[in-house]
């Protein structure tokens, strides 16, 4: 096997897109993307049997389009990656078994990786002067999408993530998507919410930042329980409750100013915690990644809070912070040229895989 220059083929599956990516190295040849969320619209969300039927419907397609685009066969794969966990059981059953049996088909070897750390991954693909970024030390990654919220330490990208901080209820993406439904905005709420709540006034109203009182904070010295972390169901809950006071007292619902607030109150909560883990473990490098990266406010935020800390932010092509195969393929060409040996095909796929596993053993 190719270990200094290999081209990995990556699939992801772990929720309604079906990604599949070709890089050789660190350069990106193909990102292909088949995504079922029009399928979801109607509920209002992601509908996991729905999702697990659109993979199957999808993947032969999806694999096709970019072996053309990439100008590549099967036969000059040198290794293939799949996301294992965490993510929809169903959908990630999809793509493992496809996986599987491309391994088992081609001969080829088979990473099963772990989805949150792809997210990181894909920031180590060359950018436009055709350069592969060098892992600085002390990175960190915050990754902020509809089933995750977390703060990481990069320790190593092939074996050692440290999990700082993360949501303990709701993710701030499927916030964004139940406060929408709430205020009808349709789905999905993020870009629907980032929109609207450009005509609103973020100051209008004052929603709670959970997680942010004296005693789940602590201090430098003893932290509190819950330091790093998030958690957006009582923001949810606050949002629903001042629509329905609104309505009670026969008054229009001022949507733009309550989707200015509570947008303002997601951004604020997140990029606060994560600079503080940062400052507090030495990180000078932070990637911004996941869907939720592609929001305005939230990047605009971060951006200037780090800049003040005196933190470099990474923020990867917005086509590349959304779940896609790319980042599969670009996490396992490092676990290759790092010499990790592949994961066989005796693996299951973990839906609550840790991120600390940043692929499956053999």
């Amino acid at each position: 096997m190719n270990r200094t220059q290999p081209l990995v083929l990556g699939i992801e599956s772990s929720c309604d897109e079906t990604g599949v990516g070709i890089v050789r190295g660190t350069a990106l040849l193909t990102n292909t993307v088949s995504s079922s969320m029009d399928e979801h619209v109607r509920f209002g969300g992601v509908i996991p049997e729905i999702a697990s039927r659109a993979h199957l419907d999808a993947f032969v397609p999806t694999l096709e389009q970019a072996l053309s685009q990439a100008g590549v066969t099967l036969d000059d794969v040198d290794a293939i990656a799949v996301t294992s966990g965490p993510g929809l059981a169903g959908a990630l059953m999809v793509g493992v078994c496809a996986a599987k049996a491309l391994a088992v088909a081609t001969g080829k070897p088979l990473y099963a990786i772990n989805h949150l750390v792809a997210h990181v991954g894909v920031g180590l693909l060359d950018g436009k002067d055709g350069k592969a970024p060098e892992l600085p030390d002390n990175l960190g990654a915050l990754l902020v999408s509809g089933g995750h919220t977390e703060i990481l330490k990069i320790n190593s990208i092939t074996d050692d993530v440290t999990l700082l901080g993360s949501t303990i209820d709701d993710a701030a993406g499927e916030a964004y998507d139940k406060v929408a439904r709430i205020l009808g905005l349709g789905y999905p709420g993020g870009p629907a919410i980032d929109k609207v709540a450009r005509t609103g006034n973020p100051k209008a109203i004052r929603f709670p930042r959970g997680l942010s009182q004296p005693k789940y904070m602590g201090t430098a010295e003893e932290p509190g329980p819950h330091r790093y972390d998030w958690s957006f169901s009582g923001l949810k809950t606050a949002v629903a409750r001042c629509v329905e006071q609104f309505e009670a007292r026969g008054q229009e619902v001022p949507v733009a100013d309550i989707a200015a607030a509570f947008q303002e109150a997601v951004v604020d909560i997140i990029s606060s915690k994560a600079v503080l883990a940062c400052r507090e473990h030495g990180i000078k490098d932070v990637l911004l990644g996941g869907g939720v990266a592609a929001n305005s406010r939230l990047r605009e935020l971060t951006a200037q809070r780090c800049a003040s800390a005196g933190i470099t932010l990474h923020v990867p092509p917005l086509d590349l912070c959304t779940d896609n195969g790319a980042m599969v393929a670009a996490l396992g060409a490092q676990l290759v040229m790092a010499g990790i040996e592949p994961s066989g095909i005796s693996f299951a796929p973990d839906s609550s895989l840790p991120v600390t596993s940043v692929s499956l053993p053999a």
